[in-house]
């Protein structure tokens, strides 16, 4: 459906500032929540040279956000800097299709990525996720982006995986302290349908890493998934993946009650390949 015309203008919006230096990984950090949106204090004022000759510190991009209505208050930290964050879900998912946007330039069969998601969110099965990412996803130019590689795997699952109308999807979920990667719950309405809760943890690797093997980006795109799984750092990742899920969906069972919780482990191997593990 098309939006109606506020909705159009927040996603204008937030084009515009996806456009500055710096700008869309202040939209990434909105969203993933790994690095919290703060500022010590708002702009003031704007004017129309502010904008056409804008900053790009993260004080006059975090304003910008907050004055369009695109990012509200959200406390205080312990030093007193000022918390922004997404005021709705409404708002949540204009930031998704514009990272999607970032991510899938040349991309525009919406129905392939609702295919694929379906079908993850009502088995489990992570393959054509995995593959869908390989296969398309641009990673964001490093002068622009300096975000953590793992977040940049997470970040891939969390655009493709997104939807608000069967789940209550939540970023760095809080777990007695711990934060979990990324949980998909079924919303109370949606639990008549036969798909599955789901908990995501992600690890990354890095091709330098691997001294011994001494792999490069074209070897690991040949190597099936058994080779790729074999891989001694990519056991250790995966083990420590498990152990923090176990514990994940324990804490999840408790607060939420009977879920139909599938858990999965996934391990990034650079960004040309993904190797998972999934249960009940």
């Amino acid at each position: 459906l098309p939006l109606d015309d506020t909705l159009a203008m927040d996603a204008d919006k937030l084009a515009y500032i996806s456009r500055l230096t710096r700008g869309g990984q202040l939209i990434l950090d909105a969203l993933t929540q790994a690095t919290p949106v703060t500022v010590t204090q708002l702009e003031a004022r704007f004017n129309v040279e502010k904008l056409w000759q804008p900053k790009s510190d993260k004080r006059f991009l975090g304003s910008v956000l907050y004055y369009f209505g695109i990012l509200t208050l959200a406390g205080q930290t312990d030093l007193g800097e000022l918390r922004l964050t997404i005021p709705n879900l409404v708002v949540r998912h204009l930031y998704v299709e514009r990272l999607l946007e970032l991510l899938l330039p040349q991309f525009d069969d919406q129905d392939e990525v609702t295919t694929v998601a379906r079908q993850f969110y009502a088995t489990g099965h992570l393959q054509p996720v995995c593959e869908f990412i390989e296969t398309r996803f641009r990673v964001f130019d490093n002068r622009d982006y300096q975000w953590s590689n793992e977040l940049m795997v997470k970040t891939a699952f969390l655009l493709l995986l997104f939807n608000d109308r069967w789940y209550l999807m939540d970023s760095e979920t809080e777990l007695n302290r711990r934060y979990a990667d990324l949980s998909l719950i079924l919303r109370p309405d949606a639990r008549q349908y036969p798909l599955f809760d789901h908990i995501l943890e992600f690890k990354y690797l890095a091709l330098k890493e691997d001294d011994k093997q001494k792999l490069t980006g074209e070897q690991v795109k040949t190597m099936t998934i058994e080779e790729l799984r074999a891989l001694p750092l990519v056991q250790q990742k995966l083990a420590e993946a498990r152990e923090q899920l176990q514990v994940y969906g324990q804490e999840l069972q408790a607060r939420y009650g009977q879920l139909r919780l599938h858990s999965h482990a996934v391990v990034g191997i650079g960004f040309e390949r993904f190797v998972w593990e999934s249960w009940e």
